[in-house]
C-alpha cells in the first residue's frame, strides 16, 4: 500500500505548481534588454569564467545589470554586494524569463523554456581530458547516470559555446552537437594568469601563510567516477615530511566533496587544507608548482609556465571507469606537461633531484601549453563579452602565445 504524502512533500508540491503558473506568466512579459543571469557550477556561487565575464560587462558594460543563481546552500559564498536570486525561488523564475543575456558553465536548475531573444552562452569550465556528452555513452557505469536526451535538449539552447584551444571545440563539436556559433576566445578565467602583478602574488602568498623563500606545491586532485567521497592518492603529511622545510603543500579536494580535504594545519603548518578558499587561480598563482592528476586544472595552470608534475598511480583505473582523449601518462610532447610519476616515492625524487624543473620538463611544458593554451592571452573575457554583449570590436588581437611566466 503506497504511503502517504507527507505535509512538507505536499507543501513542496504545491509550491512547485505556483512556480509553475507565475513563470508561465512571466514568459510574456518583455525580455529585460539589460539583464544576465550568471550561474557556475551548479549554483555553488561566482566563479569559473562566469565570474570573469561578469567582472568585465560590469566595466565595459556598466548598463548590464548581472544577477548570480545560487543554491540556498551556497548563499554565505556570495560575496557582498553581488545580486543574486536563490534558485527555485519567485525571483529566480522571473529573471530566467525575463533576462536577455545567460552565462553558465553548466546549466541553470529546474529546466526553462529559452524565449526568442534571449541569448545563451556556454562558457564551460575545463579542457575535456576524461570523455564528456555523448562520447559517455560508451561507459556504462557513466551511462547509467546520464539522460542523453535531457544533453541534447540543453545543448540545443545554446547560441555561443566557449573554447580554449582546438582539441576543446573538436571534442565540444563531436559530443554536444548543436547549432551553436563556436567561440575561440580562450578561457576569460585565466586572464588573470597574465594580469597578475608580482604584488597580487606576494599578497596571495602571505594571505595563505607562505613563507618567503618557500616553495609552495598546489595538489587539488579531481573526482573520481569509481569512488565515493574525497580520497588522496599522496600522503600530503608524509610528502612535506620527507621534502623539508623548504616546501609547503596546498592541498584542495573537488568541489563535489565539500569544503574540507581534512589536511589542515599538519607538519609544522607545511600542510595547509585550500578547499575553501574562493578563487582556485589565487591558489594557482601562490603556487610554485602543481601536482596534477587528472584535473582540468593542469590545462589552466600551464597558462602560468611553472613546473608541473603528473601524479597518476590510478591512471588505469581511472582509464578504464572514464575513459580519456588522450594518454597524459605517454611522455610525448603535447600530451605530458611534465615528469610522469606513480609512486610516493617517485614523486619525492622527482623534487628531491631537480627533475621537476630540469630543461626536459620545461621542453614538455612548452609543448603542452602550446597545444591547449593557444587563445589565452590576458584579453579572453573582452573578447567574450565585446562578441556576446554585442559591443564594438577593441582591436585586441584574436589569440596568440602571450609572454608567459610571472615572478614571484
Amino acid at each position: 500500500m503506497p504511503s502517504r504524502p507527507t505535509r512538507a512533500s505536499v507543501k513542496r508540491f504545491v509550491r512547485r505548481q505556483v512556480m509553475r503558473v507565475a513563470y508561465r506568466t512571466d514568459l510574456h512579459r518583455p525580455l529585460d534588454p539589460n539583464l544576465a543571469v550568471y550561474g557556475a557550477y551548479w549554483n555553488r556561487g561566482v566563479a569559473c569564467n562566469p565570474a570573469a565575464i561578469h567582472a568585465k560587462a560590469h566595466e565595459l558594460a556598466p548598463h548590464i545589470r548581472g544577477l548570480w543563481v545560487v543554491s540556498s546552500r551556497y548563499r554565505d559564498r556570495m560575496p557582498a554586494g553581488v545580486p543574486y536570486v536563490i534558485e527555485g525561488s519567485r525571483p529566480y523564475w522571473r529573471a530566467m524569463a525575463t533576462a536577455t543575456y545567460l552565462v553558465n558553465n553548466s546549466s541553470f536548475p529546474g529546466g526553462f523554456t529559452k524565449r526568442p531573444g534571449q541569448r545563451y552562452l556556454q562558457t564551460h569550465h575545463g579542457t575535456p581530458l576524461k570523455t564528456m556528452g555523448l562520447d559517455q555513452r560508451a561507459y556504462p557505469a557513466l551511462a547509467r547516470k546520464a539522460d542523453f536526451a535531457k544533453i541534447l535538449a540543453h545543448v540545443g539552447q545554446w547560441d555561443f559555446s566557449l573554447s580554449a584551444n582546438p582539441h576543446t571545440t573538436e571534442v565540444w563539436d563531436r559530443v554536444y552537437p548543436g547549432p551553436y556559433e563556436r567561440l575561440d576566445l580562450g578561457y576569460p578565467r585565466n586572464d588573470v594568469y597574465f594580469t597578475a602583478t608580482a604584488e597580487d602574488i606576494a599578497k596571495i602568498r602571505a594571505g595563505l601563510g607562505i613563507a618567503e623563500g618557500q616553495t609552495a606545491l598546489l595538489y587539488a586532485p579531481t573526482h573520481r567516477d569509481y569512488r565515493e567521497g574525497f580520497l588522496s592518492d599522496l600522503d600530503p603529511e608524509r610528502l612535506a615530511r620527507e621534502l623539508g622545510p623548504e616546501y609547503v603543500l596546498l592541498v584542495r579536494a573537488h568541489y563535489f566533496y565539500g569544503r574540507s580535504a581534512g589536511a589542515a594545519g599538519t607538519v609544522d603548518g607545511r600542510v595547509l587544507d585550500v578547499t575553501a578558499h574562493p578563487r582556485v587561480e589565487e591558489l594557482c598563482l601562490a603556487a610554485d608548482a602543481l601536482i596534477a592528476d587528472y584535473s582540468s586544472l593542469t590545462f589552466d595552470y600551464a597558462c602560468l609556465d611553472r613546473p608541473v608534475v603528473v601524479h597518476a598511480p590510478d591512471w588505469d583505473a581511472y582509464r578504464g571507469a572514464r575513459g580519456t582523449y588522450f594518454d597524459l601518462l605517454s611522455g610525448r610532447p603535447g600530451d605530458t606537461p611534465g615528469p610522469v610519476t606513480t609512486t610516493s616515492g617517485e614523486l619525492v625524487e622527482a623534487f628531491r633531484t631537480g627533475e621537476w624543473r630540469s630543461p626536459a620538463s620545461a621542453a614538455l611544458r612548452t609543448a603542452f601549453r602550446e597545444r591547449f593554451c593557444p587563445y589565452d592571452d590576458g584579453h579572453a573575457a573582452e573578447r567574450v563579452v565585446r562578441r556576446f554583449f554585442g559591443l564594438p570590436h577593441s582591436g585586441l588581437p584574436h589569440s596568440g602565445l602571450p609572454h608567459f611566466g610571472l615572478p614571484h
